[in-house]
């Protein structure tokens, strides 16, 4: 018999309540219709395709161009009892044969395969053998040209629905501009279809961007300030990626490189061990993450600035995609845009293309400068607007404050004037701060009036007040000369003194995490410290069980699973059955090693008179039955009434502990008291003394309790 949706939900995947859109999206392809689905990285995609997947006779195709995901989807699914497979040009002849023999028995529901596998030879004759029951288009954002992430292979798509018209088509991709996604549609075949749009908002996410200086101290600061989380740095080229791992290696902190230009072979071996927790720190081009399927990625840094937002987005979205709190960071200098900017003109792109770069490069420029909520910006670039600040960005927790930067403004473009204005920031810079390097001394910039005239001011402090009158209009840039910093009419009336200027003021890294430990929450509660105590040990309970099994720790429990049993601490599979995330198959396979680690927490920290767990009276009376001691022997020890015991042990029982019950009754003692029971409609939790009355008191108290469990589990 076919299953709800909300069946398949909790059987297969451990929730109780679909997020928003989901159950929506689900009910239009269950009844045989086309759709597009724009939710964001860790939004919930996959399962708007795999729970009507389930729903349904025959077999789901999903078409994916990430080769490197697809096993770890599969494996992820099989782990939750579902029955998938792949097909990609990795395999052997002969597993592929084996895997459509799989399909024409029937005995998968999703089958994953890439695009050239897909149509080569013979596929579309074997497609058309199958039951196929929907069509799911991962990434569908690749078949349009407007993409960010563009793949010619895609673009064949459109046979699938000219060859099966009657089958429905999801198309599913994280970022899509209007123009994408009307191109998507018409490129798939589907141009009338519904499109559902969840909102881009990852409020889990924390927005920040820091100063393009000092870049890999403020890296190692933040790392150690966050031990044992886990994190991808990403960079614009793969020289940097294996500098920066190579220098935080020699700091003793476990990081690698990862770029396209790696062997295949250490490729996989990199990016395995980064999903099995055994390496934390990955330090990437763009070239990796698409193919990761790895919930827990507590942060992601850019190193540089991605050059348009839909990039920026996908890559800080593989942070927190099991709902937990994560951190995202951009490096943002203005030398950063102008060389991202330089590469777009020198590009052999057709102009029109060209300015459609720049555009969205600057919409990227703008959301680093913010002084403004951050997330709006995001947000509203994908035509979602919020009528609230987030309070969850570095600029709604640290309000700018403005200051009468007259002064400073004023010896700057002084010092742009007397170097006759072929001056470029960087070296403007050097000046203000009095340096003899051998740039300002050859051109003799060390002889001008306003040579160390900024001295007061740092570095990194001058560059963030350049791009601010860069930005407000004080100033100009030159692209063509060299990037030469220009004076326009505004600027003539400030160094007239006609007009002031107001700047931000700057703040490091290490000024606003020393302000942030001033102002930080007291010291954790008790219940928070063992909450976070706990959770580590469950932490490497998984880690040991995912060696031990061959796969990702992630694919045993996600994080968001972990932290739910050290808040609400299961002690038997009843209990252990209300924590999300948690379905049968798994509690059945692990469940055992994660409440043992609880009871062992537990007994560690538990001091007469305090238990951390609830439920932990049973399991010291438990713990005592399995020494052998009687109920009467427990009791004493315990200073427990003996009655009490003998309701331990009933309730140990109906949760699933090993108690030998029928040692305290017979059958025939049983067979009379729950036959009272019946005629009295005895439910569960009673109080026991209608049915002692029932029995004339034949019977004592802890018979009637201990039948009523036994009678309770059999029913």
């Amino acid at each position: 018999m076919l299953l709800s949706k909300e069946q398949i939900l909790k059987q297969y995947f451990g929730y109780d309540t679909f997020r928003p859109l989901q159950s929506e999206i689900i009910d239009w392809i269950a009844a045989g219709n086309d759709c597009m689905v724009l939710m964001p990285t860790g939004g919930g995609k996959s399962v708007c395709f795999q729970v009507p997947a389930l729903m349904k006779e025959g077999i789901t195709l999903v078409i994916s161009p990430l080769i490197a995901l697809m096993k770890d989807q599969v494996q992820a699914l099989r782990a939750n009892g579902i029955e998938a497979a792949f097909l990609n040009s990795t395999q052997s002849t002969a597993e592929q044969y084996a895997i459509e023999k799989q399909c024409h028995a029937g005995e998968l529901k999703l089958l994953y395969i890439a695009p050239e596998k897909l149509f080569a030879s013979g596929s579309l004759d074997f497609i058309r053998s199958l039951k196929i029951n929907l069509f799911a288009i991962d990434e569908s954002h690749c078949v349009s040209v407007w993409g960010h992430d563009f793949r010619p292979e895609y673009t064949q798509l459109h046979i699938l629905k000219a060859a099966f018209p009657d089958v429905p088509m999801v198309a599913l991709t994280a970022t899509a501009d209007r123009v994408t996604r009307r191109d998507v549609l018409k490129q798939l075949g589907i141009p009338e279809a519904r499109v559902f749009e969840a909102s881009f908002d990852r409020p889990n996410l924390s927005l920040n961007v820091l100063p393009g200086r000092n870049r890999i101290k403020v890296i190692e600061q933040f790392i150690n300030d966050h031990p044992n989380q886990s994190g991808i740095i990403y960079c614009l080229a793969r020289k940097t990626t294996e500098d920066i791992a190579q220098k935080l290696r020699a700091k003793g902190i476990n990081a690698r490189h990862y770029h396209a230009k790696l062997p295949a072979e250490e490729r996989s071996k990199v990016q395995d061990d980064f999903l099995r927790d055994d390496i934390q720190i990955m330090v990437a081009t763009i070239a990796f993450g698409m193919g990761i399927d790895k919930s827990n990625v507590r942060w992601i840094m850019h190193y540089n600035m991605p050059s348009n937002v839909e990039s920026f987005y996908q890559e800080i979205g593989r942070a927190g995609r099991d709902g937990l709190k994560s951190d995202t960071m951009l490096f943002y200098s203005f030398a950063d845009w102008m060389m991202r900017r330089d590469m777009i003109a020198s590009s052999e792109l057709p102009q029109h293309l060209k300015d459609i770069q720049f555009a969205k490069l600057d919409r990227m420029k703008q959301y680093a400068e913010a002084d403004h909520c951050r997330r709006r910006i995001l947000l509203s670039y994908f035509n979602e607007a919020v009528d609230r600040d987030c309070g969850n960005c570095d600029v709604c927790r640290n309000p700018r404050s403005k200051f009468d930067a007259t002064l400073p403004a004023q010896k700057a473009l002084s010092a742009i004037a007397r170097t006759d204005q072929r001056i470029a920031m960087g070296l403007l810079i050097d000046v203000l701060r009095g340096s003899h390097n051998r740039n300002v001394t050859e051109r003799g910039y060390d002889r001008i009036k306003t040579f160390g005239a900024g001295r007061e001011l740092r570095a990194e402090e001058w560059a963030d007040y350049l791009t601010q009158m860069l930005n407000s209009g004080v100033m100009d840039v030159a692209y063509d000369e060299a990037h030469s910093l220009k004076l326009n009419e505004t600027s003539w009336q400030v160094l007239r003194g006609e007009r002031k200027v107001q700047l931000v003021r700057f703040e490091s890294y290490e000024e606003k995490r020393k302000r942030q430990e001033e102002t930080a929450e007291p010291v954790k509660t008790k219940k928070e410290v063992i909450r976070d105590e706990l959770f580590e040990r469950l932490r490497k309970v998984r880690k040991r069980l995912s060696d031990e099994n061959n796969i990702p720790p992630t694919m045993i429990f996600s994080d968001a699973t972990l932290s739910d049993m050290a808040e609400k601490r299961p002690i038997n599979r009843i209990q252990m059955l209300q924590i999300s995330g948690m379905i049968q198959t798994k509690l059945a396979h692990y469940g055992e090693a994660f409440i043992n680690e609880i009871l062992e927490y537990a007994r560690s920290k538990t001091q007469p008179g305090t238990r951390i767990v609830n439920g932990m009276t049973y399991i010291e009376t438990h713990d005592l039955y399995k020494q052998g001691l009687t109920p009467s022997q427990i009791a004493q020890r315990r200073n427990l009434n003996e009655l009490t015991v003998y309701s331990h042990l009933a309730k140990l029982y109906e949760d699933g502990y090993e108690v030998d019950v029928w040692q305290y009754l017979t059958k025939n003692e049983y067979r009379t008291i729950t036959e009272a029971a019946d005629l009295l409609q005895v439910t569960p939790g009673a109080a026991l003394k209608p049915l002692f009355e029932q029995l004339e008191g034949q019977y004592e108290y802890y018979k009637l309790r201990i039948a009523l469990a036994i009678w309770g589990k059999e029913k």
